[in-house]
C-alpha cells in the first residue's frame, strides 16, 4: 500500500464512504442522453423550438434586443452565411426563461450544425471555416 502525503503526514488512500445512493432497493439514476444533431454529435441542451433549429438550421444565433454585440454578430453571420448559402435562425433569450438563465452572460451565442461555436464575438474566418 502506498501512502500519499509529505513525510510524517502521510494519508491513507481514500476509501468509499456509504451514501444514501448506496442503499439497497434505491433505484439507479436514469442516464440522460443528448439528442443527436444533423452532423451526428450531441447537441447542447436547449429547449422547445430552438432545439428544432439546432438540428436543422446551419447557424443559430441566440441574443437579445438592444445587445450591441448581438448586432455585430448578426451582421457577421448574415455576411458569411449569405456568401455560403447557409440557413440561419435567430432567437431572443428573453423569450424563454431557460435560455435566459443558461446564456445571459454569454450572448450572443452562435451554434453551427447544432454545436456551440462562439459567444460574445464571431470571427468571420472561423465561421466560414466551420461552414465550409
Amino acid at each position: 500500500m502506498v501512502l500519499i502525503g509529505p513525510p510524517g503526514r502521510e494519508r491513507l488512500p481514500l476509501q468509499h464512504k456509504a451514501t444514501a445512493l448506496d442503499e439497497p432497493g434505491r433505484p439507479e439514476r436514469a442516464k440522460v442522453h443528448a439528442p443527436a444533431t444533423s452532423c451526428g454529435g450531441p447537441a447542447r441542451r436547449t429547449v422547445g423550438r430552438v432545439h428544432t433549429d439546432l438540428t436543422s438550421a446551419r447557424v443559430v444565433l441566440l441574443g437579445r434586443p438592444g445587445c450591441h454585440l448581438c448586432d455585430l454578430a448578426r451582421a457577421t453571420i448574415q455576411g458569411v452565411a449569405g456568401e455560403l448559402g447557409a440557413s440561419v435562425a435567430e432567437y431572443s433569450i428573453d423569450d424563454d426563461p431557460e435560455l435566459r438563465e443558461r446564456y445571459a452572460e454569454q450572448i450572443p451565442v452562435v451554434f453551427v450544425d447544432g454545436r456551440q461555436h462562439d459567444y460574445w464575438r464571431v470571427d468571420p474566418t472561423r465561421l466560414r471555416r466551420a461552414l465550409g
